[in-house]
């Protein structure tokens, strides 16, 4: 390991709050190996919204919090009980302390074995696309098990997971009725498969719910946003009908009474993608569908910027703001 330096370039924050607590640090320690471990030097990092959560302390999280949870990269070194894995595979993967040169990651981590010869643009669309793509994957198969012509209303459907969501429903035979804040960014999520679309800017989304569905309401609501859009998906969710919350990008969802499901006898659930991912043949399959998706061109996933690692402050910043659409990602420096 004589190549490998002690100290790396990373992000991270070192107190709870808004964009102004994120560092770019020089001098972070490179993490030591058990035998057992793979150090993954990384080449590309996806930017995923949780992030805020943690910043803001609305996660919990111990300090200094090194950013990231998924990356593309090369193994440059490994424990001396790893057989699987060789210096110089190049592998993607899921993990915590993505934003940074090196991670450590055990052997028998959720990783994909990435061709040689993978070009550069593939990288980046798969280190963008591995937790958006799985957690629409697994949401519209376990989370609500999406069937042929169910009305589907989903949010922020021009985001990163949102176009995602918008390819994998109408695979599915869904009518997806997408919500977004611009034009702009609805004829985006028509071009990537909604067939109905709701300005939530200047259009009022229940009503036009209604109207589309014939008066019912959606089979099932796929809600990222949180607290300012609870009490509409409620109305908008037909009788019988799921909310899948699964994103805090307003706020929390305020504690509600249960019995409030009762009048529509409504299923509510608020699932974590790793709780699809928990077992070896999850992951398997899960991930080796993703990638064949991608390779087919069954799915397109929209890289629309990448920063450099030192700008991730910039890139959260326009994330946050709403300006954004598709996915963003940050390259790691060599």
């Amino acid at each position: 390991m004589s190549s490998i330096p002690s100290v790396q370039k990373v992000s991270l924050f070192r107190e709870n709050g808004g964009p102004e607590v994120l560092r770019y640090e020089e001098d972070f320690p490179v993490p030591k190996i058990g035998a057992t471990d793979l150090l993954i030097k990384n080449k590309f990092a996806g930017i995923n919204f949780i992030e805020v959560y943690f910043r803001k302390g609305i996660y919990p999280s111990e300090k200094p919090y090194l950013l990231g949870r998924e990356a593309v990269g090369v193994i440059v070194a490994k424990g001396d009980r790893v057989e699987k894995y060789n210096i110089g595979d190049k592998v993607a993967y899921l993990s915590g302390s993505t934003f940074a040169q090196y991670t450590k990651f055990p052997q028998d981590g959720n990783l994909i074995k990435l061709p040689e010869n993978i070009t550069v643009e593939k990288e980046k669309t798969i280190a963008g696309s591995l937790v958006q793509g799985l957690t629409a994957l697994t949401f519209v198969e376990e989370a609500y098990n999406v069937q042929k012509g169910d009305f589907i209303l989903l949010y922020a459907a021009a985001g990163g997971a949102g176009l995602i969501f918008d390819q994998l429903l109408k695979k599915k035979g869904a009518r997806t009725i997408a919500v977004a804040s611009s034009d702009e960014k609805l004829q985006l999520a028509k071009e990537y498969g909604a067939e109905f679309v709701i300005n939530s800017s200047k259009e009022d989304i229940v009503q036009r719910v209604k109207e589309i569905t014939g008066g019912k309401g959606v089979d099932a609501a796929f809600d990222s946003i949180g607290k300012d859009t609870f009490e509409t998906t409620l109305e908008a969710v037909k009788r019988k009908g799921t909310i899948v919350s699964f994103g805090n990008a307003s706020g929390p969802i305020p504690p509600f009474p249960i019995n409030r499901l009762s009048a529509k006898n409504l299923k509510i659930l608020r699932p974590q993608l790793f709780g699809y991912l928990a077992e070896p043949g999850e992951w398997d399959h899960y991930s080796s569908e993703l990638v064949r998706l991608i390779d087919s061109g069954e799915l397109k996933i929209n890289i629309s910027k990448v920063y450099p690692l030192k700008d991730y402050k910039q890139a959260t910043e326009d994330l946050e703001s709403r300006k954004t659409v598709g996915k963003l990602v940050l390259e790691i420096p060599e």
